[in-house]
């Protein structure tokens, strides 16, 4: 009962302040984008604020070391809502590779393209591996991080998907690291889940990978390898194969 009414505020004061940063980064269009995404920052922090005051979800970083000092390709576990800002904390500035759709959301879409996340329709095969290429490479030149999630959805804590290139081939085309992230947010807050619990999520960030003389393909190997590794240290519990074969 108090997760629930704790979501429940979570969720009502989550609304009152989307609605007129969304607003507010929309109408800062005509501004530089840097002025956006300090308003960005600033909602950030009250979001992260109710996570940690009114949902008591908090989190830790393991493996900051392993931040490269230029901006680069982050390649990510996706379990919920929660990694979409918390990485904003870790690695700004940023932008998502996102769905197209999402740019119509009243006001948390707006403030997306306002930011010049970079959009793409799935449905458009090559092309799409073309917009995030293109997109990617000028957001990169810029000074920003782009955020992919190789699985492409949110997946349930212990279960995965097979890891999609286009964020290797990024990578590659623009010679940036590509930077592996596994963390254990869904273990707190599930997918679609209203309730959400308070806890301590971490977020581990892998050695970079430097492109370098790597295809696409392996350098998606690696990344997968070494994020489903890391997930079943940080949520053992959902892989009983690992914890029989360290039992054995």
């Amino acid at each position: 009962m108090i997760a629930f009414l704790r979501s429940t505020l979570f969720l009502l004061l989550a609304i009152l302040i989307t609605a007129p940063f969304g607003l507010l980064v929309t109408l800062a269009v005509v501004l530089p984008i840097a002025c956006r995404f300090q308003l960005i920052a600033l909602w950030r922090a009250g979001f992260m604020a109710l996570c940690r005051y009114v949902l008591g979800l908090r989190y830790q970083v393991i493996g900051k070391e392993n931040i490269p000092a230029t901006p680069s390709v982050i390649l990510s576990k996706h379990q919920s809502a929660w990694e979409t800002v918390g990485l904003q904390a870790i690695f700004p500035p940023l932008v998502f590779v996102l769905k197209k759709s999402l740019l119509m959301i009243p006001f948390l879409g707006w403030a997306f393209a306002a930011v010049k996340m970079i959009s793409i329709d799935r449905s458009a095969g090559t092309d799409a591996l073309r917009q995030v290429i293109d997109q990617g490479r000028d957001r990169l030149k810029a000074g920003y991080w782009v955020v992919i999630f190789p699985e492409g959805t949110r997946i349930a804590p212990g279960a995965k998907r097979r890891f999609k290139p286009g964020g290797a081939h990024l990578a590659v085309s623009a010679g940036a690291p590509a930077v592996p992230v596994a963390h254990n947010a869904g273990e707190f807050w599930a997918r679609n889940a209203f309730v959400k619990h308070p806890g301590l999520i971490t977020v581990s960030i892998g050695p970079a990978i430097d492109p370098a003389g790597k295809t696409a393909a392996e350098i998606t190997t690696l990344a997968e390898q070494w994020i489903e590794g890391e997930m079943r240290r940080l949520s053992p519990h959902r892989y009983p194969d690992t914890a029989c074969a360290v039992a054995g």
